[in-house]
């Protein structure tokens, strides 16, 4: 058998060495390629979850900071911020209905609700007897009570619902005057009553409801 040269051994071993050599070339780029994929979704599905969390829990705090700021500047009514006035009186079938205002003389809102306390007045500013009855129904309708906030400049009305009868023999008087009770005081206000309003102690008095609305 004859014995190949030296030559052609080399000839055969090279093509072989240089076919392991790029199989490792190719096995290793995959590798890598495959690694830098995979770390790449993890990072931004962080980014992405955590965005939205902090965006809302912001908006809901500052929501509801400014709902109890607002609420906190609505103090109550009282007779040091407010102005008694008469808004006018009619009569019929017995009955006597005499409407009253309250104006917020203030710089800023107030609260309110219910009845305020009534005393009739006579001429010389004498109390009367007086029976006050609060109620949402009298003879001239209904009046549901309401809370109320009262703007600088603006009012609240409330009427009384007064029996017509013969001063000798009922026990009526002459009303030439109202002392009124602001709700949730204890101060008192004064307003006198044009020409005087026929009393007979029993008063229905309606609760307080914004504007004039009180005295349809």
């Amino acid at each position: 058998m004859r014995e190949q040269s030296p030559m052609r051994r080399l000839a055969l071993v090279l093509p072989l060495a240089l076919l392991l050599a790029a199989c490792g070339s190719s096995s290793g780029g995959t590798t890598s390629a495959e690694s830098t994929s995979a770390a790449a979704p993890s990072a931004t599905t962080s980014s992405t979850t955590q965005t939205p969390s902090s965006t809302t829990t912001t908006a809901t705090t500052t929501t509801a900071t400014s709902t109890t700021a607002a609420a906190s500047d609505r103090v109550p009514c009282r007779a040091a911020g407010l102005a008694l006035s008469f808004v006018s009186q009619q009569g019929g079938m017995g009955h006597g209905e005499i409407g009253f205002a309250l104006h917020n003389t203030g710089s800023t809102p107030c609260r309110t609700y219910g009845w305020p306390g009534i005393l009739f007045l006579d001429q010389h500013g004498r109390a009367l007897p007086t029976i006050p009855h609060h109620t949402t129904n009298d003879f001239f309708g209904s009046t549901p009570a309401v809370p109320l906030v009262i703007e600088p400049g603006q009012s609240a009305s409330f009427r009384l619902d007064v029996g017509h009868g013969v001063a000798t023999s009922n026990g009526c008087a002459t009303a030439y005057a109202l002392q009124v009770i602001p709700p949730n005081d204890t101060a008192t206000l004064r307003v006198s009553i044009p020409n005087g309003s026929y009393e007979c102690r029993d008063a229905n008095v309606s609760p307080l409801r914004a504007g004039t609305s009180a005295y349809p």
